[in-house]
């Protein structure tokens, strides 16, 4: 597959990139040092920006309600742009954060912005205004990713580098459910008898949910796309994974302009870039409802709060250690089917894929 590479833009690396909902298909793009671009679909520099703060851009996210509205984060606080007319904030949402800001999400009406941070924390601020709705406080670790579930204003999820990706309800401060990648590794590796190999611990860098609003896709540092189905209740009744890069998968984002909504686009720090189509896999199927459901597995399992950002790939670790910390409860409606084979049920691979040159290129639909 031939790619073309959109020069110009930025000075400094690019952290982030979001795509607008509008009929102008624009793109904003985030570097270091507060740097946002704004683009045109066949890849002109529209206009750019340093923001004062002169802080690394970490997320831009255009509101799906109002195609002027551009949300961008740079440390703590979100800057509100327009992206028509680049010329500075119309609204600084100061201290949105606890800490350094990694991921923004809208919701569909526009009238709630998810915010992730280094502390473990994400806040629901109102808009317009900013005001904190909710605060939710059970990752142990820095929440890398955040994202609203389609037709379903009041659910989100979460992802972090404590390997727990949880589904919430903003009428609770707990989760609904929450998956541990890390359990599901070690089941899997005790399944498949190779226990004491080494492997990437399954880091969540980025989680989408496709516009069905009922399949989940994470990506994680053990190259693998972790991927998970709702179901009536919103309790998580089906979990799978594809191994989708040779290194870390740090995006994932599942493309709502194809004929279908399970076309997922990945990247990783293989410097590839790979579509799949999802559409047959076992978790993405409605098949064989009555098959046996397995106990719940999911636990909490607490973890110091790193102290710097862990996007760098992990070093290899043992799958078994030594010692295991006393589980905690386990999360109410997590009830699940592990789908066996979901790996080989794509082994015909990406329908497309290209090298990047680099690690890990952030993009977002």
């Amino acid at each position: 597959m031939a790619s073309r590479q959109w020069c110009e833009g930025h000075s400094t690396p690019v952290l982030c990139v979001g795509a607008s909902w509008g009929p102008e298909g624009l793109l904003a793009s985030g570097s270091e040092e507060g740097e946002v671009t704004v683009w045109n679909q066949e890849g002109t520099v529209l206009a750019s920006l340093r923001l004062p703060s002169g802080d690394d851009v970490t997320s831009a996210v255009f509101s799906p309600a109002a195609p002027g509205l551009l949300y961008v984060s740079h440390g703590e606080t979100v800057s509100v742009l327009d992206p028509r007319s680049l010329k500075g904030a119309v609204e600084e949402l100061q201290g949105a954060g606890e800490e350094e800001i990694n991921s923004l999400a809208l919701n569909e009406t526009g009238s709630a912005l998810a915010v992730a941070d280094d502390s473990g924390v994400v806040r629901v601020l109102g808009l317009p205004g900013g005001q904190v709705n909710r605060t939710l406080r059970r990752h142990t670790n820095i929440v890398s990713s955040v994202a609203f579930r389609p037709l379903r204003p009041n659910n989100l999820v979460s992802a972090g580098l404590d390997m727990q990706v949880m589904l919430w309800s903003l009428q609770k401060t707990r989760p609904v459910w929450t998956l541990n990648l890390q359990e599901v590794a070690e089941e899997e590796e005790a399944h498949q008898h190779k226990a004491g190999q080494l492997f990437n611990p399954p880091l969540a860098h980025c989680v989408s949910v496709a516009s069905c609003g009922n399949v989940l896709a994470c990506a994680a540092e053990d190259g693998r796309v972790h991927l998970m189905r709702v179901g009536s209740g919103s309790k998580l009744d089906r979990q799978g994974a594809i191994k989708a890069h040779s290194q870390g998968a740090s995006q994932a984002h599942f493309l709502s302009f194809l004929p279908h909504p399970y076309w997922l686009a990945t990247g990783g720090n293989d410097g590839m870039v790979a579509l799949w189509d999802l559409s047959q896999n076992p978790v993405v199927t409605v098949e064989d409802k009555g098959k046996p459901q397995a106990a719940p597995v999911h636990r909490r399992r607490p973890n110091a709060r790193a102290k710097a950002k862990l996007q760098a790939q992990a070093k290899p670790q043992q799958a078994k250690e030594e010692t295991k910390k006393e589980r905690e409860e386990v999360e109410e409606g997590s009830s699940v089917d592990q789908s066996p084979g979901t790996e080989e049920a794509l082994k015909s691979g990406p329908k497309l894929s290209f090298s990047h040159g680099d690690k890990g290129s952030p993009f977002k639909d």
